[in-house]
Formats: C-alpha cells, sequence, structure tokens
C-alpha cells in the first residue's frame, strides 16, 4: 500500500498539499484494516512525503516534494520526476551555477520550466545564472543510440545529432532570453566530448550532484517511414541519485569529486560545440 501511494506522490497524481482520501476510503479501496493504513501512512510520512498522519482529519501531501523526492536519503526516482524541483530550488540561489553531462540536454529542458515559470511570475530573482554543458560530439561513433543491425546506415546518428542541437539551442534561448526580460547576467557553454557518456551527471550551485545511469534496452521506433532496431537509452526514465554536500562525509567526498572529474573533463579532453543545424 506505501509503494502504490508513493507511486502516486511520485506520479504526480496526488500533488503536493492535497489532501489524502480518509483512512476510511484507502482502507476500503486496498482491503485492509484501518491499522494497515495508518503503518503505511507513518512509512510516508517518515519519508516527509506525506504531513499531519493522525487519527483524525486526513493526511496530506507535502507541500514542498522537491527535498522529499530528491534530497538526502531519499529514494532515487526517474529523471523526469526529481530533476525538475532539484533545479527550481537552485534557481533560489542568487547565483546560480549548473553543470550537466548528458547524451542530450532533453531532461534540462523539460525541468528548466517550473524555475523559469517561476522567474516570470516574480517568485524567483536570481542575478546571475551560469551553465556549462557537456555532450558528446559529432565527429564520433555513437555506442548509442545504435542500430542493432551495424550495417545499417547513418540515420540514427543524423537524427540524434539533430535532437542534440535542436535541444540546445532551446536550452541557450530559453535561459538568454532572461537577459532581456529581467537583466539577468546568463552565460551557457557547451563542449563536446570524444566519448558516449554512459552516465548523466547534474552538479547544483557546488553543492549538490544529481547521478543516473543509462542503461540500454532494445527497441524498435519507425526513422523515415522504416521500422529499426536500435539499443538506445530512455535519459528521461534514468533512475536519478541525489548526493548533497551537507548530508556527510560520503555525500560530501561524491559532490567534490563529481566537481573534480567534471572541470578535468571541461577543461582537457573536450573541444569547442558549435549547435550547427
Amino acid at each position: 500500500m506505501a509503494d502504490e501511494l508513493r507511486s502516486r506522490i511520485r506520479s504526480g497524481e496526488l500533488r503536493p498539499g492535497q489532501r489524502m482520501p480518509t483512512q476510511a476510503r484507502l482502507a476500503s479501496e486496498f482491503g485492509v484494516e484501518r491499522g494497515a493504513v495508518r503503518q503505511a501512512l507513518r512509512i510516508l510520512q517518515s519519508e516527509h512525503l506525506l504531513t499531519n498522519v493522525s487519527k483524525g482529519s486526513p493526511a496530506t501531501v507535502a507541500p514542498d516534494l522537491g527535498r522529499a523526492l530528491t534530497g538526502p536519503g531519499a529514494p532515487p526516482l526517474p529523471t523526469m520526476v526529481a530533476l525538475a524541483p532539484r533545479i527550481a530550488a537552485a534557481f533560489a540561489a542568487p547565483h546560480v551555477e549548473i553543470d550537466a553531462l548528458c547524451l542530450t540536454s532533453v531532461s534540462f529542458n523539460l525541468a528548466l520550466g517550473e524555475p523559469l515559470r517561476q522567474i516570470h511570475a516574480g517568485r524567483l530573482k536570481p542575478a546571475k545564472i551560469d551553465v556549462r554543458i557537456l555532450l558528446p560530439s559529432r565527429d564520433i561513433d555513437l555506442a548509442f543510440p545504435a542500430p542493432v543491425d551495424p550495417s545499417m546506415d547513418g540515420r540514427l546518428q543524423r537524427r540524434w545529432l539533430a535532437q542534440r542541437n535542436a535541444q540546445g539551442h532551446v536550452l541557450r534561448h530559453n535561459l538568454q532570453a532572461l537577459r532581456s526580460t529581467h537583466g539577468i547576467d546568463v552565460q551557457v557553454t557547451f563542449r563536446a566530448l570524444p566519448f558516449t557518456p554512459p552516465v548523466k551527471l547534474y552538479l547544483l550551485n557546488n553543492t549538490e550532484a544529481l547521478f543516473a545511469y543509462y542503461t540500454l534496452t532494445k527497441r524498435e521506433e519507425q526513422i523515415d517511414h522504416e521500422y529499426l532496431q536500435m539499443y538506445d537509452a530512455e535519459g528521461t526514465q534514468s533512475m536519478l541519485f541525489a548526493f548533497d554536500q551537507g548530508a556527510g562525509l560520503r555525500d560530501t567526498t561524491f559532490v567534490e569529486q563529481s566537481h573534480l572529474w567534471f572541470n578535468a573533463l571541461w577543461e582537457t579532453i573536450s573541444s569547442e560545440l558549435t549547435l550547427t543545424i
């Protein structure tokens, strides 16, 4: 029961601040006694997903799910669920610093929607935004996405390159537009990696690291009116692990080493990246 309710909260079916169904209703839905309902609700309260768990009024979904979903001790969640609240929290700082290493910037673009809305609504007011992004070079043979049949032509590579460039242009435009609309000092820089990254990494304001594996699957997709079998990874579904610099020696060390690793790639083997159409 706790797993099912946790899934509903993570998916957004149960929204921040929303009142939960009554314990009687939950007992009827799941076919359990009230004591089991209270136990499940207390589990979710211990994970900071629920508040006001008592025998009286219905519990409430925590109003600040960002920290509960991706903060220290939180379970890993899909990137599409976990990234947006942490990016929005990072934009509350006067100087926003974000480094990202990824296959394309599609997840980053999706996550930027919320902080951009809050900036335009006047709820967030950063003075400066610095974003650095490492993406695979157009000049390499990608490890993935890749056709199952290696004799196939380069359609997958061309499609990935078009997506990489389009997503990069959108990200740069959306952030740099804040200069004229809100007077924010914005710097967005891309560099190219000479390899296909097997993981994705987001470093937020020098205090937090979000890490995920690209897990490959075999699937089929239509490209140019033909179905092609490929090995690929759904980056938005990659499980994102959060590490906070203030959450103990393990997390602090991971954040620090992630910054050293990113900076080493940025300053050594990466090269200038031009988002050509």
